[in-house]
């Protein structure tokens, strides 16, 4: 079973890719989120994968970092759909809002012959707290993250041995939801910055943690992999690095900070 990174950025990269991720076993892959554009249809390719291949597509929330790529992906399976080439169902799992949004974009911005695939062979799934699923053979339960800017989800995941994967989403994990991070063998956090830099970066007006942050979260909580995601992009070429030194301190599992196109046995 393996995770790769698509982006890793947050919402204003230049020069990585915005935050989205497959994660794939028996052949079969779960896809979360698509960037800000096009270019999630490069970086499935360079990521080795055919965008064919995206049947269960999960969609955070409705920031343009996260959604506009999504608009793509209904484009290419509707269109292939279409042309005969795209062949089976293919599902986008997110809250109301967002399903909402991706049904009205697509009217308005796609050929009717195009969209009316959608809820037909393309089927946008309503999912609420607490909601489970069995998605590419896993048990995956999806969980409001409390968010005060834009109604988000994340996710927990079953993975074999009983070992769990959590998705905190784009914002700092909520005490309330602890339940679903503690004792997990991964957890995918954001780290919008380093701690050193946070006057540079003002991660906490934007409702964002920092490698500090994150990282004493994971400890609290027992993690024993934190992957540490949506970044700033001013230093990509020592990012690893930095990001790695300043975390060791304040947590002591297995601390990851993936590039875009990057894999990760889990």
């Amino acid at each position: 079973m393996k995770l790769t990174m698509l982006g890793t950025g947050n919402a204003l990269v230049t020069e990585c890719y915005n935050t989205c991720f497959l994660i794939e076993d028996n052949g079969q892959v779960f896809m979360v989120d698509g960037g800000g554009g096009n270019t999630i249809l490069r970086q499935i390719k360079y990521a080795g994968y055919d965008w064919m291949d995206m049947r269960h597509i999960f969609v955070t929330h409705k920031h343009v970092d996260h959604l506009m790529g999504i608009i793509w992906m209904v484009r290419m399976i509707c269109q292939f759909m279409r042309h005969g080439e795209y062949k089976g169902e293919a599902y986008i799992y997110s809250h109301k809002e967002v399903l909402d949004l991706i049904r009205d974009m697509a009217v308005k911005l796609l050929p009717k012959k195009v969209t009316v695939f959608i809820d037909d062979r393309l089927h946008l799934v309503e999912i609420q707290d607490g909601d489970s699923m069995d998605i590419i053979g896993h048990k995956v339960t999806f969980f409001d993250i409390l968010s005060t800017k834009a109604k988000q989800y994340g996710f927990r995941m079953e993975l074999d041995g009983g070992k769990m994967l959590t998705c905190c989403g784009d914002e700092p994990l909520n005490a309330d939801l602890e339940k679903y991070a503690k004792g997990s063998e991964w957890m995918m956090h954001e780290a919008f910055c380093l701690y050193s830099e946070a006057d540079i970066f003002d991660p906490y007006e934007k409702h964002h943690s920092t490698v500090k942050d994150a990282c004493e979260l994971a400890e609290r909580m027992g993690v024993k992999n934190l992957l540490l995601y949506h970044t700033e992009d001013k230093n990509l070429a020592n990012r690893k690095a930095m990001y790695s030194e300043e975390g060791k301190p304040y947590y002591h599992g297995n601390l990851w900070i993936p590039d875009d196109l990057e894999t990760i046995e889990i």
